[in-house]
């Protein structure tokens, strides 16, 4: 009888262990956050309006590369600087506030926005801080128009991680969907 209590309380332990490093190893991929600043390629449509094609987090300030034709449709890249970007944000955030920002319209359905626009789009949180970014998304036209003008590969895989992260995690780490089926304990 004491070998079943001493290997019951060596089973208790073992599970509150195994308990104990899924919370921490939890804990630590939360903590280990992608690098808030963006490396942006945009370019400019047929349309005039821009989308951004190119998207990876740096650990460096923001920037971007902004592809447009010239008045001989040649195509021409410049370099656009953290300030450069901020000071686009800020005037197109105002706009915004003002209720007249093309970020905030539903009625055109071509892809992309002015460069101001699109900037704002994807990189409010890290331009302007993340209290503004947050609000933005919490605007639907805001938050739609966002997404359609962010055609990045990272974006993507981006939108793919967060909504996997977003489902229920098992006991022993499994991902699962939450349904509204219920079964009984043990089965």
């Amino acid at each position: 009888m004491r070998h079943i209590s001493s290997l019951a309380n060596g089973v208790a332990l073992g599970s509150a262990g195994l308990v104990m490093m899924s919370v921490l190893s939890g804990c630590s991929s939360q903590e280990r956050q992608e690098p808030q600043n963006r490396y942006l390629v945009i370019e400019q449509q047929a349309n005039g309006k821009y989308i951004v094609i190119e998207e990876m987090p740096t650990d460096g300030p923001n920037r971007a590369i902004i592809r447009e034709k010239d008045a001989n449709g040649n195509s021409v890249e410049r370099f656009m600087n953290e300030d450069e970007m901020k000071l686009l944000a800020e005037q197109e955030y105002r706009k915004v506030q003002e209720g007249t920002s093309e970020t905030l319209s539903s009625g055109d359905s071509s892809p992309g926005m002015g460069l101001a626009g699109t900037i704002l789009a994807v990189a409010a949180g890290s331009l302007l801080g993340n209290m503004i970014g947050n609000a933005l998304m919490k605007n639907k036209n805001f938050a739609s128009k966002s997404s359609s003008v962010n055609k990045s590969a990272y974006s993507r895989s981006a939108a793919a991680r967060a909504s996997s992260a977003s489902s229920k995690k098992s006991f022993f780490g499994s991902s699962t969907a939450s349904t509204s089926k219920t079964s009984a304990y043990g089965g």
